[in-house]
C-alpha cells in the first residue's frame, strides 16, 4: 500500500468514525427530546373521562355487597383505595369490606370462601392477586353466584382468568415507559439505574419490559447497572441491604427506581447510612403520601401519582355496570400524574393520597350516577 492511499484509507476511516459518533450524539439527543415531551404530558393536570354511558347506580346497587382483597393489608396504598371505595359505594348504597390478610394465598382463600358462604355479590381482587393462584376456590365462588373481579391488576396487555367476570386494568406498561424517560431526562442521558422490582407481582412483568424497551429506545448512554428482585413479604428485611449493597459495589449508580412507592422507605435510608442522600435520584409510582412527603424533603425526586378517591370511584363505577350486566370499561381510566420539586407543594404539607389532583372525577361520576 502506498503512503497516499494508506492516507486517504486512514481520513476515510476517520471520516466515518466522525460521522458514526455524531449519528450517535444525534439519536441520543433526539431520544432525549422525546423523552421530555413524553414527560411533559404528565405533569398536565388530570381530566375527567367518562367511562361508559349514565345509570341509575342506586337501583343498581340496591342490596348488593363487595369484598374487596388486596395483596396484602399492609400496603397503605390498597388499604387507601379500599377505605375510599367504601365511602363511595355507600354513595349509591354498595356495602363494601375489606378482607384483611398479610399477604399469605391461604388467607386470600379464606376470603374468597367466606365471600361465596356470605353470598356476596362481588369479589374485587384488587392489585396483587393473580386469579390463577386461587383459581378452585374463585370457580366455586362463581359458581354459586359470586361475580369475581380485579381493578388495578392487569395491564391492557394481559389475558384475563377466565374465571374473572371483568377487569378494570392499569396501564403497568406505560408507568414503566414515563418512569424510564423520567430517568434519562433527570440525568441527561446519562443513567445507571439500580431497580427494584417484585416479579411475583404479575404487573411487574409489563412495567419492568417496557422500562427497558423505553430506555433503549430514547436513552443509548443509560444502563441498569443492577436488578434487585425483591418479594413483596420481604420488602421489609431485604431491600435495605441490596441497595446498600448495591451502591457501594456500584458507584457510578445515579439513580433508584423502587417500582411501587412503597418499596422507597427502605430505599432512603440505604441510601442515607451510604451517603448517597441527594446524590442519587430516586423516582417512583403510586403517589403514597409519605412518598411525596420524601420529595418536599429532599429525600426522592420524583412520584407517578394515582389519586385514590378517583381509583376508587372508577372501581365501584366499572363493579356496578358488570354487576347489574351493563357493559364495564376495560381500564380505570384514572390520570397519571408526576410529582416532583415543582409542584409538590399542590400534594398538601403533609401530603394527602388525594390532594393536587382536582375533584372533577367526583360530580363526573355522581352525574353518571344519576345522583347529583
Amino acid at each position: 500500500m502506498t503512503k497516499r492511499v494508506l492516507i486517504a484509507s486512514l481520513t476515510a476511516i476517520a471520516a466515518t468514525m466522525c460521522m458514526t459518533g455524531s449519528s450517535f450524539a444525534d439519536a441520543a439527543s433526539e431520544g432525549l427530546a422525546r423523552a421530555t415531551e413524553n414527560i411533559a404530558k404528565y405533569k398536565a393536570k388530570p381530566e375527567f373521562v367518562a367511562p361508559g354511558d349514565p345509570f341509575d347506580a342506586k337501583a343498581c346497587a340496591a342490596g348488593k355487597k363487595m369484598l374487596s382483597i388486596p395483596n396484602s393489608s399492609g400496603n397503605p396504598f390498597l388499604k387507601g383505595i379500599i377505605d375510599r371505595m367504601k365511602v363511595a359505594g355507600a354513595e349509591v348504597g354498595l356495602e363494601v369490606r375489606e378482607w384483611e390478610n398479610q399477604g399469605q394465598p391461604s388467607q386470600w382463600v379464606q376470603g374468597v370462601e367466606l365471600a361465596t358462604r356470605e353470598k356476596y355479590d362481588i369479589i374485587d381482587l384488587i392489585s396483587g392477586i393473580d386469579p390463577g393462584t386461587i383459581e378452585p376456590q374463585l370457580k366455586a365462588a362463581k359458581e354459586a353466584g359470586v361475580k369475581v373481579m380485579t381493578s388495578h391488576f392487569y395491564d391492557p396487555s394481559f389475558e384475563q382468568n377466565p374465571v374473572v367476570s371483568s377487569s378494570l386494568t392499569i396501564g403497568f406498561g406505560e408507568i414503566g415507559t414515563i418512569l424510564a424517560d423520567w430517568a434519562a431526562v433527570a440525568t441527561e442521558g446519562k443513567a445507571n439505574i439500580a431497580l427494584i422490582v417484585s416479579n411475583e407481582v404479575p404487573p411487574t412483568i409489563p412495567l419492568v419490559a417496557n422500562f427497558k424497551e423505553q430506555l433503549a429506545k430514547n436513552c443509548p448512554d443509560c444502563t441498569i447497572t443492577q436488578e434487585i428482585n425483591v418479594g413483596v413479604t420481604e420488602w421489609g428485611t431485604k431491600i435495605q441491604t441490596a441497595v446498600q449493597s448495591a451502591v457501594q459495589a456500584n458507584p457510578e449508580i445515579n439513580v433508584v427506581i423502587p417500582i411501587y412507592d412503597s418499596m422507597s422507605q427502605f430505599v432512603i435510608p440505604a441510601l442515607r447510612l451510604t451517603g448517597k442522600t441527594g446524590e442519587i435520584k430516586v423516582g417512583t409510582f403510586n403517589g403514597t403520601p409519605f412518598v411525596l412527603d420524601y420529595i418536599a424533603q429532599g429525600l426522592a425526586d420524583m412520584n407517578i401519582g394515582e389519586s385514590l378517591d378517583w381509583i376508587a370511584y372508577a372501581t365501584v363505577d366499572g363493579h356496578l355496570r358488570d354487576a347489574c350486566g351493563l357493559e364495564s370499561p376495560t381500564a380505570l381510566n384514572v390520570p397519571f400524574y408526576i410529582f416532583d420539586k415543582d409542584n409538590i407543594a399542590e400534594a398538601g404539607t403533609p401530603a394527602q393520597f388525594d390532594t393536587g389532583y382536582g375533584d372533577a372525577y367526583k360530580s363526573g361520576f355522581r352525574k353518571l350516577w344519576g345522583i347529583e
